[in-house]
């Protein structure tokens, strides 16, 4: 008899807004993380207010999901002001743990909202299992490791240690440790631990050898000559890894990311999860998950520290080796199954005799060509050029209110 895994580990996906939350859960989600109006590293977010907190967290409760508040800046003086009343806040609305890094405002919501679950935030660099011991002594529930920890390390720390463990499996990688980093304190004037980064890293730079630094006639000719910035996260080709050692929620980076990035990445890790689980002495990787993911990357993939140190390989050097090939049209909004016509809102443009793609929760797929198309006031047109436009259109195959579409490049 096949076994079956009983420590099924969560699926925790970023949601910047409301729309991103009821996504993100529709598509999958065990959890999502948020930010709030303070304390966060997401300032240019989207943020929650707190009405937007407890209407998100009563359609969690309803779906059996959890809503985590990211409080992980970094605090200087001052910073910790009214941090009291926004813990109290976040326990009384029905959060189900708040996220956080520095050591005050750990205290703060430990003495100052009971009841209100901690868990350490990835920007405190939890790298070892006395590490995790102490913070669980602290009053923490749970540690969320420093993104350069590795399998075996995982594997070592689950000896010594009972505290769960939430691990960084999908997403943006920092060029800074554990996502500290002060370029763009220094480059841009704005505190990255402090919720402001301008992400210098990602930006071009020029190398110059130094006897003639700032000679523009000595430039290195090259593609992209130097660069700071990292690939992207991946390990949907090592989810029996995670597993097996015991990681009790797989995080997906991507608070700032659209809504196609958060309904594909949940549908993606949850079958994965799923599927694994279920009959992990049967379990294989599915080429068209990879596929999927594919689909909305912004850059390369590697798996970061999991498996090593990361080398040359890891970083943007030159042009882009793969590039994703969807570009995100539409949400249908209702589906008229006599008549075979989908209502669709329009989110980029498309038209008569394009290929698209239909993808919904449980990894539904189909794809089709758009054989006739109409505007609102029923009127017979080519394209949906308007974005936000409603229209409709055939579709034999049934799709569902929340589905969504894409195209091609």
């Amino acid at each position: 008899m096949s076994r079956v895994i009983t420590n099924k580990p969560e699926v925790l996906v970023p949601a910047g807004t409301p729309e991103k939350l009821k996504v993100a859960i529709d598509y999958g989600a065990d959890a999502v993380y948020i930010g709030g109006e303070a304390y966060g590293l997401r300032t240019r977010a989207a943020n929650f207010s707190y009405d937007d907190m407890a209407v998100g967290v009563a359609y969690a409760h309803e779906h059996d999901a959890k809503v985590y508040v990211t409080a992980n800046i970094v605090a200087h003086e001052g910073n910790t002001d009214g941090a009291g009343e926004f813990f109290r806040t976040l326990r009384d609305i029905g959060i189900d743990a708040a996220i956080v890094s520095d050591p005050a405002l750990i205290e703060i919501a430990i003495t100052e909202a009971p009841g209100l679950a901690v868990h350490l935030s990835t920007q405190a660099s939890a790298a070892n299992y006395e590490t995790l011991n102490f913070w669980q002594k602290e009053g923490l529930e749970r540690i969320v490791l420093g993104r350069e920890v590795g399998i075996a390390e995982i594997n070592e720390m689950q000896k010594h240690t009972d505290v769960e463990i939430e691990a960084f499996i999908h997403g943006a990688m920092c060029i800074g440790y554990s996502g500290r980093c002060t370029l763009s304190n220094h480059m841009s004037q704005r505190d990255a631990n402090r919720g402001g980064c301008a992400q210098n890293c990602r930006w071009k730079y020029d190398l110059f050898e130094m006897p003639t630094l700032g000679d523009q006639d000595s430039e290195i000719k090259a593609d992209e000559a130097f660069s700071m910035s990292a690939v992207d996260m991946c390990m949907i080709e090592h989810i029996p890894d995670l597993v097996e050692a015991g990681v009790n929620s797989l995080k997906i980076e991507g608070r700032m990311k659209t809504v196609h990035y958060v309904s594909t990445v949940a549908n993606v890790y949850r079958k994965a999860v799923d599927s694994y689980c279920a009959d992990p002495d049967n379990y294989e990787l599915k080429p068209e998950w990879v596929d999927e993911l594919w689909k909305i990357a912004q850059r390369e993939m590697s798996t970061g520290f999991y498996y090593g140190v990361p080398d040359q390989d890891d970083e943007l050097f030159g042009k882009r080796r793969k590039r994703p090939q969807y570009t995100f049209i539409g949400e249908v909004l209702a589906y008229d199954a006599d008549q075979q016509i989908v209502t669709v809102q329009q989110r980029n443009n498309f038209g008569v005799d394009d290929t698209v793609e239909f993808y919904g929760p449980n990894f539904r797929h189909h794809q089709q060509v758009v054989a006739d198309m109409w505007d609102d006031e029923g009127q017979a047109i080519d394209r949906a050029p308007h974005a936000m436009q409603i229209i409709t259109f055939h579709c034999a195959t049934p799709v569902q209110p929340g589905d969504f579409l894409r195209k091609q490049k």
